[in-house]
């Protein structure tokens, strides 16, 4: 009987140490995998041949961009109001301190937050009840907002201009 017994925690030994090997090998294989794509994409110019065979791999010229100059309230209680812009961030929201004071029930005291960085503007959420859409998208961080993109809060949309 103390055979059986030992045969049974033999092949559980084994057992245990292909899976243990198993779990190795398939995690060895995932950084392989994760590094040839990171070589890949590192790399960044495609070979003649790659060019050859995939044209589209060549990269097109980044479109121009042009500089916002002006926020404008497109819709909304303050249609047709138009704030210049200028380095310093602007505060969007119901309190009396924003830098565009909202006239809109859905809005937040403190609702939103649009800032410069470098020649990009950035629109962030400040945790707001009724959340900050970015052309219809609804924001979970900061995202950079092209001219002409509206941003709705509450009632009200907002576009950056050149």
């Amino acid at each position: 009987m103390s055979d059986v017994g030992e045969l049974t925690v033999t092949l559980l030994r084994f057992g245990f140490l292909i899976l243990l090997w198993i779990l190795v090998l398939s995690t060895v294989g995932a950084l392989r995998r994760d590094l040839v794509v990171g070589r890949r994409n590192r790399v960044g110019t495609p070979t003649a041949r790659e060019v050859r065979r995939n044209p589209e791999l060549v990269e097109q010229p980044a479109p121009v961009r042009t500089a916002a100059r002006q926020l404008v309230v497109t819709e909304g209680p303050l249609a047709g109001t138009v704030l210049e812009l200028a380095a310093s961030p602007i505060l969007l929201g119901r309190a009396q301190e924003s830098s565009l004071v909202l006239e809109d029930d859905y809005a937040s005291g403190r609702h939103a937050r649009l800032f410069p960085q470098g020649s990009r503007w950035f629109i962030e959420d400040l945790g707001s009840t009724n959340g900050t859409y970015l052309g219809g998208q609804q924001l979970t961080r900061a995202l950079p907002v092209e001219p002409g993109v509206p941003i709705r809060i509450g009632k009200t949309v907002i576009e950056l201009r050149p």
